[in-house]
């Protein structure tokens, strides 16, 4: 028999929380959710657990979560570890054939299965896979001077269709296939944009180590129009590592995602904040005229 205590202040505003979230849960019963994840995230056990919970939560509501990351300082370590050398070229590295085997091997082999057991660890049922699977991703070279660098020109998911009606959450490793067998390696928040653009996506979130985008004084900008988005740019005040980022929401946007998020993913809980509440917890993206 369960014990009889008073109500505690804590344990009510968990329940007017769970109440008043009832319709963004609602909203989003059955809605494909693309997430990119990250940057800070990616190398902490404990925000690693939180994230995984958070998307196995959304599954268990209803969503359709898709995670698709990166791990660029893992890729760093190990070309470290192994003593193969880069090249750069305008700044950017040189994916030659050495290490194109190596960016594999550590996306889809280490950091894959790392963010599967994660959420497999919180209940949830996560498959890894790359873009090379089921031909999920096809690309074409990016640029010749920068070897096996690879941007999305076919996304065909069914595969990934296949598993939302399995009841699994999918991993994508960034990872895709050419034309003539190669491997490529793609950009995890191209990647994610152009996988989000062929599900027609409800939401991409990209969570990265900042709060959102940002306007002229510094403050975060918590909704955008493209258009909006452009003027900044032209004006600088979106530069830096954010230009990528509004690239990426951009061109997902033009592919029929309905609208995409930047947001913090150090921020605890950071995904619920945004689908389930009024607060959000980024700079939300969309054309004009829509809602939701």
């Amino acid at each position: 028999m369960r014990k009889q205590t008073a109500m505690n202040r804590d344990w009510i505003a968990t329940a007017r929380t769970l109440s008043e979230a009832l319709p963004y849960l609602q909203r989003y019963t059955g809605a494909i959710v693309v997430i990119k994840f990250g940057g800070h995230a990616m190398g902490d056990d404990k925000e690693m657990e939180s994230f995984a919970r958070d998307v196995v939560l959304m599954r268990q509501v209803g969503v359709n979560p898709v995670v698709v990351h990166g791990g660029g300082p893992m890729i760093n370590e190990m070309l470290a570890r192994l003593g193969v050398q880069s090249e750069f070229v305008r700044g950017k590295r040189v994916t030659d054939a050495a290490t194109v085997e190596v960016v594999e091997m550590v996306l889809s082999g280490r950091v894959n299965k790392r963010i599967v057991q994660a959420i497999n660890d919180q209940g949830g049922r996560a498959v890894g896979l790359s873009g090379k699977d089921g031909g999920l991703m096809i690309c074409d070279q990016t640029d010749a001077s920068l070897g096996y660098v690879g941007t999305p020109s076919e996304v065909n998911p069914r595969v990934l269709h296949s598993l939302f009606d399995a009841g699994m959450i999918p991993v994508v490793a960034p990872i895709g296939a050419g034309r003539e067998g190669e491997t490529f390696n793609v950009n995890g928040d191209t990647a994610a944009g152009a996988i989000a653009a062929a599900l027609k996506a409800d939401r991409l979130l990209l969570l990265t180590d900042v709060a959102g985008v940002k306007d002229a004084g510094g403050e975060v900008v918590t909704e955008l129009t493209p258009d909006h988005i452009r003027a900044l740019t032209e004006e600088g005040v979106i530069a830096g590592g954010m230009i990528p980022k509004t690239e990426t929401a951009l061109a997902a946007i033009e592919g029929g995602v309905r609208a995409v998020v930047i947001l913090d993913g150090r921020a605890p809980n950071a995904c619920l904040l945004e689908l389930f509440t009024d607060h959000g917890a980024g700079s939300l993206i969309r054309a004009p005229r829509q809602t939701g």
